[in-house]
């Protein structure tokens, strides 16, 4: 990131909490949940970055009222390069559809690099949209998710998958 880059942010409500959307000019880069109850101030982005969180916000919003089953947003991702490949693996993962760890590794061209993978899949900086939420232990259990197991069942029950554990 150099430091010209100027990253933007809105705070949306969900039906899995407050999210904050942050954007680049270039994409996307990260939605958090906003777990403080305080006030968050914001200001109304614009240019290329307002554009793009006012089109994630309305896809989010078309995602949880069952509108939508795929995203078409700009992403700016920013990690390392075996991070991003694990990202951009899981955006080709199907609405309702879930793999393992071992199954992205293999997309990835690395098969035995399923523990990497889950490592980079926790540190997804963009969570619903980079569906981390679809990537399941090998016995079909959860395994782990950075915004809680709670919140990846619920995920997951949206698009109308029940897993394990």
């Amino acid at each position: 990131m150099s430091s010209t880059d100027v990253l933007e942010s809105i705070i949306v409500s969900s039906p899995v909490g407050r999210l904050r959307l942050t954007a680049s000019r270039r994409g996307l880069v990260s939605i958090d949940v906003v777990r403080s109850a305080a006030k968050v101030a914001s200001r109304t982005p614009t240019g290329p970055a307002g554009s793009i969180l006012d089109r994630t916000r309305r896809q989010l919003e078309q995602y949880f009222s069952g509108r939508r089953r795929s995203f078409d947003v700009p992403l700016d991702l920013r990690g390392t390069d075996f991070q991003v490949a694990a990202w951009k693996a899981m955006t080709r993962i199907p609405y309702g559809t879930t793999i393992s760890y071992g199954d992205q590794a293999r997309a990835i061209g690395k098969p035995t690099a399923f523990r990497a993978v889950g490592s980079a899949n926790g540190r997804n900086p963009i969570p619903i949209i980079v569906p981390c939420h679809r990537v399941l232990a090998s016995d079909g259990t959860l395994g782990g998710y950075s915004l809680g197991l709670s919140m990846k069942r619920r995920l997951l029950t949206l698009e109308g998958v029940s897993a394990a554990g």
